[in-house]
Formats: C-alpha cells, structure tokens, sequence
C-alpha cells in the first residue's frame, strides 16, 4: 500500500494492485474513515465536495489485462487511461461505440485524462448514445470491492455470460459511492470505415426537431442528432460554419453504404431547404465538438447543466426557461440532451420545475463554482420510492458510508444514488 503525505496531514493511497485497493478498503472500514476514490480526477469538479480526509487514488491501477479482438472483448484494471484504451482499439479498427465523453476541458482541465474506471463510474457517452447506448449496456463485467471492504465479482468476459450482469450496469453512474472497481471488462465493436454529416441550414429549434425526428424514423441509420443554434454555431470547427443554425445528421459505415443513405436522407429532408455535407475529417472533428460540450469550454467557472429531457419537449422547455433565466444552449441526442451555460445564477429550482412541467427528465449541474455547487442540488433529486431503494443499495454495499461520501449529495438532503 502506497502513501504519500499532503500538507493538510491526510492520505493519499495509490496501490497498483487489487489486492493493495482491498487492504486499503478494509483499513478505511476497520477505522471508519471516508475515502475520496478517484483516477486521474478528469471529473473531480462534478458534484458536491467529497467529505473525507484520505483520498483513494486508482492513477497506478493500470494495464489491459486481457483483449481478443476476434471476440469483442476488453478488460483492463480501472486507472487505466481512457487515451490507451482508444489507441489500441483503433489500431484495430474498433471502438468503444458510445463514444465516452471527455470532460476534462469544459472542467477546466486537460483533454484525454479520463479513466476506464471513470468511464463506468460516470456512465459515459456521447452523441452515439441514441444508438448505441451508454457505458452501462456495454459493461460485460467487474471486479471490485464494497464498501464493506469485501471483494466481489459481477459478469463475465464474454458478450453470451450474463451472469450478474444487473450488477455491473447498478455500479454505473453511481461515480464512486458503492464500491471501488478495480477490473472493467467491456464489449467492444468494429469502428465504422467512414462517416459523413448533413447539415440542415437555418432552422428554428422547434422545426430542427421535426427533422431530427423525420431522420431518426427513416431507414438512414442516424447514428448522431444534434441541433446547433446560431448563438454556438460559431464554436464548432473553428468558425468554419456560418450561415446561421445548423442541424446535423450522421451517418457511418461501408463508404458505399454511407454514400447512399446521406443522399437518401437529403431527398427525404428536402422541404427544409438546402444542405451541405461535411466529409469524414470534418464529420470526425464537429461529433468530438459536439459530445464534449466544445462551445462552452471557455475557462470560466459559468454554470453549465445537461439537461435529458424527451426530445419532443426540449424546445419548448428550453423557449420557457429562456424567459426567466440568461442561457445559451445547444442539442444532442435528437434534442433530447441540451447543454446549456448559464451567466451566473444557475437557477436550479425552476429548471427543475420546469423539467417536471415538460413531463419529466433529469438535470445535472456540471460546472460551477465550488460556493454555487454547496447551495444546490447538483444531481437530480430523487423521488420518495426511488431515493429509498438507494438508500438501501447504499445500505448493502457501504454502510459506513466510507466511498465518496457527499459527492452525489448535499449533507442531509438524499441517500447516495446511481445517476444516468
């Protein structure tokens, strides 16, 4: 067990093996001690700050440990970086199809420092997410430790062993609260060989959204929806899109499969006036903009939400809220994720109140300053039945409350809970 002294006398331990991650659990739970779990800390500005005095580091837990390409199938232990995992699929030709976001920058810091640990933790994803789904329905298996310093196992490495499996995905999103994985194992798929993206020129939100849908529904096989406003145009591919709003449709795969289906989806979308095509490099460099929040990444500490809402309703919340509150924003996921960047206030109360009036959806405050993050509910709050079956998922895996305490929560307010 690796440790090393901060100023403030607390510890930080750094073990490069399972085993020293189990002993260093089961020190904690023996001394009921708080553990702040962490890899790289990419997202260690996400919710409220953590209520412990000795810090979990996983930055050494490293190294895939197994991969069969012909299979399908990753494994690697949890601080391995996000960047290596990528790097070696492609050199493949495979991916890790939901294409995780990278939040260092929008946080304020470097690109590319995420962990596969954090991946799961966070339920990552990206635009590709209303395709492919999220990290949580590619996650095959586990090794971890609860915490109540016991180490366990969920799922298997091969895509046909289910065994557990609810398990896995229940770690997802629950960013270090449950337990400490230590062992990822994930379903990886072939990259495509090409992409293209039509562009819809001048929309209005609420028109975008019926083209979005009119694509969705066709056999194009959308694999990215996003609608950009004029108010963010500017940011994406270095000011190469002018024009006013754009309204972008991906479309990925064998180059004479791509080719036909962006033709097929410019015949189909002709009545909302003129489009462009953006080629593969292009294409590439707008869907990473576009899944790691580019227009916001400012320097600043402004409030920024993701907002998941029904698609058919995002506009519509979005013209209410614009009313009341200073905004700028953008869509994803067919319009059913919006970024959106405050000017100070981020209003949480009526965002959330407005989310309930639109029929539902949740909303997370990614960025703001540590003093506006403490007032507010950053995750959204759970309803009564819900919150009391996290309490008891907390109640089964750390009982002692010894994982990240407070990070999902404000003191008092809600048990520690899996979020999306």
């Amino acid at each position: 067990m690796q440790e090393q002294q901060q100023p403030e006398a607390a510890t930080i331990f750094t073990p490069p093996t399972p085993e020293q991650v189990l002993e260093t659990v089961r020190w904690a739970v023996a001394e009921e001690t708080p553990l702040e779990v962490l890899g790289h800390g990419s997202k260690r500005g996400i919710g409220h700050r953590v209520e412990a005095a000795h810090v979990l580091d996983l930055s050494r837990l490293t190294g895939v440990t197994l991969y069969e390409p012909e299979e399908l199938v990753l494994s690697a232990r949890a601080g391995t970086p996000l960047a290596e995992i990528q790097a070696l699929l492609a050199a493949h030709n495979q991916e890790l199809a939901f294409e995780p976001m990278d939040y260092g920058p929008l946080l304020g810091g470097e690109p590319c420092r995420g962990t596969i640990g954090g991946v799961l933790a966070a339920n990552l994803s990206g635009p590709r997410r209303l395709k492919a789904g999220a990290a949580r329905d590619h996650i095959l298996g586990i090794h971890a430790v609860s915490g109540r310093g016991e180490a366990f196992k969920s799922g298997g490495r091969v895509v046909k062993n289910v065994t557990g499996y609810d398990l896995a995905k229940g770690l997802a999103g629950s960013w270090g609260t449950l337990a400490v994985v230590t062992d990822v194992t994930f379903k990886v798929l072939p990259a495509a060989e090409t992409e293209k993206t039509l562009l819809l020129n001048g929309l209005d939100d609420h028109t975008a959204a019926e083209a979005m849908a009119a694509a969705m529904g066709s056999s194009a096989e959308v694999s990215g929806a996003a609608h950009l406003p004029e108010g963010v145009i500017a940011k994406f591919l270095g000011r190469a899109l002018v024009g006013g709003a754009k309204t972008a449709l991906r479309v990925e795969g064998f180059a004479p499969s791509v080719e036909y289906r962006i033709d097929l989806l410019a015949r189909l979308l002709r009545s909302y006036g003129p489009a462009e095509v953006l080629e593969t490099e292009q294409s590439r460099q707008l869907w990473r903009e576009v899944r790691d929040c580019h227009p916001f990444v400012d320097g600043t500490p402004a409030p920024v939400w993701r907002v998941s809402v029904a698609p058919t309703t995002g506009p519509r919340l979005l013209d209410t809220f614009r009313r009341a509150a200073g905004i700028n924003a953008y869509y994803d996921w067919q319009g059913g994720l919006i970024w959106m960047r405050m000017e100070a206030d981020p209003e949480a109360e009526l965002l959330r109140k407005l989310i309930v009036h639109f029929g539902g959806g949740h909303a997370t405050l990614i960025r703001a300053p540590v003093a506006v993050r403490e007032a507010v509910d950053v995750f959204q709050p759970q309803p009564p039945q819900l919150a009391a079956l996290s309490a008891r998922l907390k109640e089964q895996f750390d009982p002692k409350n010894i994982m990240n305490p407070g990070r999902m929560v404000r003191p008092g307010q809600h048990p520690e809970r899996t979020h999306d």
